[in-house]
């Protein structure tokens, strides 16, 4: 047990890492031209912060969230998504005094006790945005918007965005009065959890996974046929906006939010090549949230998307991350002399952010050249007890072979060149 990573745990090893490194740098470009600026929050809260944030009733609070007594006593719980830490800073924090509206985006683990599939773990990694302080239709494009962008820079096909609105308190107050009058006589056909929600979350009930569920819930009302005016109005104006960008979308009546504090817009992108849960990125309007949380009445919506989902996306459809270089410079020696003379020389060109190694290991020169290959050095630099003492090294190019003669005095200023240049003279 030791020396296994907890079930639904991964390590992610050196000779991967720079997938990440590229998701995340795009990311981080991406926000950027967008005007999003980076928040992080502690990888833990407060208990409470997620039964409010994420609901009480819901699966995640319910089933899935890693939540502990602390020494002190309190009730603590390892963030299991995004929102609710951001919200909470947002309050803590102020920002809601900073120029309005305020545009967030995070790179965050997050923690979740359920069943491991594939590219979702038990600790998985999330991004996502939050925007607090509009209302307007355009801002709710605009974060769908920056999903596809990412989406679309990676090359990614065959997603598609499902668009719906879940209203707001005043037009679902009426239609849960709908619901709950049609879902009455069908209760004892349904799950328990749906029994359970019966009473304090009707709309999720039309989220239940259960075949047998979902049989007798097909011709159930759906909330987009019962909008109030401005609701509607809101929902009609999204498809505007999102027609001016070029962007195609269905509109899925099959997409809830149960929670009060959820309003109007809530979309989520899928795509076809991960199996049936397909879901690749969620998000919404919560307008309520904020408030519900203790903070000043403030609009927000946002999404979230897992990283390793999207990484899984990106293999499944063949692309192809590029790896980046490993070495630019290997120093092979011969001798006490000639490697603390190499010591000496990675030391002054890593300072120019070359990559340079030298011989740890004792190797002799013939497996320092095959140690130098296996780790797709550039060039290879060979200091021998003679070339010390003539004070020039012989370097040598791995890929084509050919070898020039290199003043040592000169190493530092000539590299530098090399790999600004691209280019090499003899001495």
């Amino acid at each position: 047990m030791l020396t296994q990573a907890p079930r639904g745990t991964r390590d992610i090893i050196p000779a991967e890492i720079y997938k990440w490194h590229y998701i995340e740098d795009m990311i981080r470009k991406l926000c950027n031209s967008f005007g999003y600026r980076e928040i992080r929050t502690p990888e833990f809260e407060h208990t409470e912060l997620f039964e409010r944030g994420v609901g009480d009733t819901t699966d995640i609070v319910q089933k899935e969230m890693y939540s502990f007594n602390d020494k002190g006593g309190r009730n603590i719980t390892l963030k299991p998504e995004g929102t609710s830490p951001v919200v909470r800073a947002y309050i803590e924090n102020k920002l809601y005094a900073d120029p309005l509206p305020v545009k967030l985006y995070y790179i965050t683990p997050a923690f979740r006790y359920e069943r491991p599939q594939a590219g979702r773990l038990r600790i998985h990694h999330q991004f996502g945005i939050e925007v607090f302080g509009s209302k307007h239709p355009s801002v709710d494009a605009e974060v769908i918007s920056v999903a596809l962008a990412l989406y679309d820079r990676l090359g990614l096909k065959k997603l598609s965005l499902h668009i719906n609105s879940v209203g707001c308190p005043h037009c679902r107050k009426k239609y849960n009065d709908l619901l709950k009058e049609y879902i009455l006589p069908k209760l004892p056909n349904l799950c328990s959890t749906c029994n359970e929600r019966y009473e304090k979350n009707p709309m999720r009930i039309l989220d239940c996974k259960v075949e047998s569920c979902q049989d007798e819930l097909k011709e159930a009302p759906l909330i987009i046929e019962h909008l109030c005016q401005e609701c509607s109005e809101h929902f009609n104006l999204l498809q505007t906006y999102l027609n001016r960008l070029g962007i195609d979308f269905v509109v899925d009546p099959g997409i809830v939010r149960g929670l009060d504090y959820y309003t109007k817009t809530a979309f989520e992108i899928i795509s076809n090549e991960i199996g049936a849960q397909g879901t690749i990125c969620g998000g919404g309007r919560y307008d309520g949230l904020i408030e519900e949380i203790g903070g000043p009445s403030s609009p927000g919506i946002g999404f979230g998307m897992g990283i390793e989902r999207l990484l899984l996306s990106i293999e499944n459809q063949g692309i192809k991350i590029k790896e980046p270089k490993k070495f630019d410079l290997y120093i092979a020696t011969i001798g006490n002399e000639a490697d603390q003379m190499a010591f000496e020389i990675i030391y002054r060109l890593r300072r120019h952010d070359i990559k340079v190694e030298k011989d740890y290991m004792d190797r002799s020169l013939k497996a320092q050249l095959k140690y130098a290959n296996k780790i797709e050095a550039k060039y290879v630099l060979i200091l021998g007890e003679e070339e010390v003492i003539k004070g020039i090294g012989i370097l040598k190019d791995m890929e084509t072979g050919e070898q020039k003669n290199l003043y040592i005095s000169t190493i530092e200023e000539t590299m530098v060149d090399i790999f600004k240049e691209g280019e090499l003279e003899n001495v």
